[in-house]
């Protein structure tokens, strides 16, 4: 059995004694997949995992995606490589929700810190539903039957202008048209309420004015600080967040350091 010791913002978890690198029980499993949906984020420490660990651990969640636009792991093509440093900075800045620009998004991801700089690279998260809550009555009312526009195109566009990138990309172009999905959704597990809308996918609501001044507030709103926890990362660290539920944002301050992650992405 392991122990649940929250951090102390308003969302996140660390996870104590338990080695994943052994076979998790029916037990530790329920419980953590209750603990992921209730904490939004879990974090682990020393977790020496290997590939096939990786890829266990992730599918007793649930099916695993490839991701269209990163390499990955010779034999594990679940496992998507990100790794940055001052010749390959990262071109992810924005805060995100990640793949909502699938139909059906991921239910959430299990990141593990490889090769970890000597300083900065933390990531940053921020509860949806928190958020949510904060809404004056006025604003859910607003929102509860809009719906915005999630788009593959919009969040790479700066991969898509380098040259030969649409060339590059051009399978995942056609296989992600944009998608629509309500602003306000609802946790499937806990039942709060949640903002489904991310700066680097979402391009629009409809029904919104020309100056887009309901995402804008939006943004504004999901963004403050209140909200967000903060990460640091070792060699060996893990972060396992709710797809359904937070944003995360990287903190890309370690150039020119090498940082070398190893990320499996689950489906819903």
């Amino acid at each position: 059995m392991f122990h649940i010791e929250k951090t102390e913002y308003q969302l996140g978890a660390y996870i104590n004694g338990l080695d994943l690198t052994k076979s998790v029980s029916d037990e530790d499993f329920n419980n953590l997949y209750k603990a992921l949906s209730e904490n939004e984020v879990l974090f682990f420490r020393d977790q020496n995992i290997s590939h096939a660990d990786h890829r266990r651990i992730a599918s007793a969640f649930g099916s695993m995606q490839t991701h269209p636009a990163y390499p990955t792991i010779e034999g594990y093509p679940e496992i998507t490589v990100l790794e940055n440093d001052e010749d390959n900075p990262s071109k992810i800045e924005e805060w995100h929700t990640d793949m909502t620009f699938k139909k059906n998004p991921p239910l959430g991801s299990i990141l593990i810190g490889k090769i970890i700089p000597e300083t900065g690279g933390d990531t940053l998260f921020s509860s949806l539903s928190k958020a949510y809550d904060d809404l004056s009555q006025d604003w859910k009312m607003k929102l509860e039957n809009m719906n915005a526009i999630h788009s593959f195109e919009f969040g790479f566009k700066e991969s898509l202008a380098e040259e030969g990138g649409r060339e590059r990309l051009a399978q995942a172009l056609k296989e992600n048209p944009p998608v629509s999905h309500p602003i306000i959704k609802k946790h499937p597990v806990t039942g709060r309420k949640i903002i489904y809308v991310n700066k680097l996918f979402t391009s629009h609501i409809e029904g919104d004015d020309e100056s887009g001044s309901i995402l804008k507030f939006l943004f504004e709103h999901i963004h403050q600080d209140k909200y967000q926890c903060r990460f640091s990362w070792e060699n060996n660290s893990i972060a396992f967040w709710d797809n359904r539920s937070v944003l995360h944002k990287p903190v890309n301050d370690y150039w020119p350091q090498l940082r070398r992650m190893e990320r499996i992405t689950i489906e819903s």
